[in-house]
């Protein structure tokens, strides 16, 4: 694939002769005409392909000159000191093959075949390296994580109008600055939590497959690679390594009979477990985790962590002065009298599809240290089961115990409530396949209702928080999250 392009594009130099045409002569409509009928497609589209390279173009490579190539081809020329008048003598030519080389090796430009989804995308290689599948396709990132790149596969039931109307919608971090629909596909370019971001899909009926690419200003290279890559993706390139198993038969009322959100207790070794509930362990009936969100002793968990008991406990701060459940959307409040660590500021939207998170919790206390336990993982989707737009789906592992505890990312913001793991066995039964890190939580827009709705004063976050190292976001909010303990059931 590499060598094709590369042929295809040096033969721009041999198109040279034809096309210097004087400036006087070549009014922009005739200019064009002439380049569109004296030039073949082949040279056209590499035309494109160069200056899109250079910087100079951000429109579709169709081959057809039109104002956008030829404001490209002046701008260059204005650039690299010509006279800007559109004509492609040998020296534009030559200064433009040069100028795209010299990015496109910069960034290691290559072409990889996704088994996950099918496509074929083209990667900046001497910038991002693979950083592992997500429940939905594969990701790449830059070593700072600057720079990530997401393959993507919807095949149960998402329409492309959908996907496009989800993702074109501006948000409080994220600002569309333009979203085509065409045809079969769409491509949408804006800037989310201070980074760029292009997105593109295209699908055959339910089968949709798309690339995202964001990046820092401080990668000048890559917003040339995402539109040269926004333009060579080829989404149906072969069929995925696996197909989804028929997952359909484990929703029942918009929920699902697969889905843990009454965890089954772990054996504890001193005390059988206790049936609905976190962990079981010695001296307590069932666990899960809460975290800080007001100034005024008020900490955040899941409703199936805190329902059923007669007393809960916080750590070892003693018993709660008031817990306020609500069941229909799994969350509970748990009010201490005493000092706590400070609130934890949590976002005013939703995370990005893909973003790294960290789930902190109490899992498994019987079992495992009581200490603090975080995972790492991704957010694999803004939705829940049946499209439910209170759950995010994420890959961090999570147990029985790490129920009601926070979901932040790499700025200690808050971005959900863990509430949820998939039940393996019963995907098992049903599909005869053992499904790998699917985990919910609570989105932090369903969060923040349910506070407000009680009048908590929560802090939110700051949008412009700088990403940190997983040991430095941890450092920042552990101090804020404490495990909860049920003592008693009703």
């Amino acid at each position: 694939m590499r060598a094709s392009i590369t042929a295809m594009l040096t033969g721009l130099v041999l198109c040279a002769s034809p096309l210097a045409l004087p400036a006087h002569a070549s009014p922009a409509s005739e200019l064009a005409a002439a380049y569109n009928q004296n030039t073949d497609i082949a040279f056209r589209k590499g035309l494109q392909t160069r200056l899109a390279w250079s910087g100079d173009y951000q429109g579709t490579f169709d081959g057809e000159v039109g104002p956008q190539t030829l404001r490209a081809v002046r701008d260059f020329q204005a650039r690299h000191g010509m006279v800007a008048d559109g004509v492609m003598d040998e020296r534009f030519l030559r200064a433009l093959i040069t100028a795209s080389d010299k990015t496109r090796d910069a960034v290691g430009f290559t072409f990889a075949d996704d088994t996950a989804t099918g496509a074929r995308v083209a990667l900046p290689g001497a910038l991002v390296e693979p950083a592992g599948d997500t429940e939905i396709g594969r990701m790449w990132r830059s070593a700072d994580s600057r720079i990530e790149i997401e393959t993507v596969r919807f095949n149960d039931g998402h329409t492309l109008d959908r996907v496009f109307d989800v993702l074109s919608a501006n948000g409080p971090d994220r600002r569309v600055a333009t979203a085509e629909r065409k045809g079969d596909g769409f491509t949408i370019r804006g800037i989310e939590e201070g980074r760029d971001f292009l997105i593109r899909f295209q699908g055959r009926g339910t089968d949709l497959r798309g690339f995202s690419v964001a990046w820092s200003d401080q990668d000048a290279l890559v917003r040339p690679y995402a539109q040269v890559a926004a333009e060579s993706f080829q989404p149906f390139a072969r069929e995925p390594a696996a197909e989804l198993g028929p997952m359909a038969k484990l929703f029942e009322s918009g929920r699902a009979a697969g889905v843990a959100f009454g965890e089954e207790a772990a054996t504890a070794p001193t005390k059988p477990s206790a049936p609905g509930g976190g962990t079981s362990g010695p001296g307590f009936d069932s666990s899960g985790t809460g975290f800080v969100v007001s100034n005024d002793g008020w900490l955040l968990t899941n409703a199936h962590v805190a329902k059923s008991c007669k007393t809960v406990l916080v750590g070892d701060l003693g018993a709660a002065s008031q817990v306020v459940v609500d069941e229909d959307h799994d969350l509970a409040l748990v009010k201490m009298d005493k000092p706590l660590g400070k609130p934890l500021a949590i976002v005013g939207g939703k995370p990005r599809l893909g973003e790294d998170v960290l789930a902190l919790g109490f899992p498994l206390r019987s079992i495992l240290a009581d200490s603090l336990n975080v995972t790492r993982g991704n957010v694999s989707s803004l939705m829940g089961l049946m499209n439910d737009a209170n759950y995010l789906q994420i890959s961090a592992p999570v147990q029985p115990g790490n129920s009601g505890g926070p979901l932040v990312d790499l700025a200690g913001r808050v971005v959900g409530v863990v509430t949820a793991k998939l039940n393996a066995v019963a995907v098992a039964d049903l599909t005869g396949d053992i499904p790998q890190s699917i985990n919910f939580a609570i989105r932090p827009d369903a969060a923040t209702r349910f506070l407000e709705t009680h009048n908590v004063r929560y802090e939110t976050a700051d949008a412009s928080a700088a990403l940190e190292s997983v040991p430095d976001a941890t450092a920042k909010v552990q101090e804020s999250v404490y495990p909860v303990l049920c003592l008693g059931s009703k």
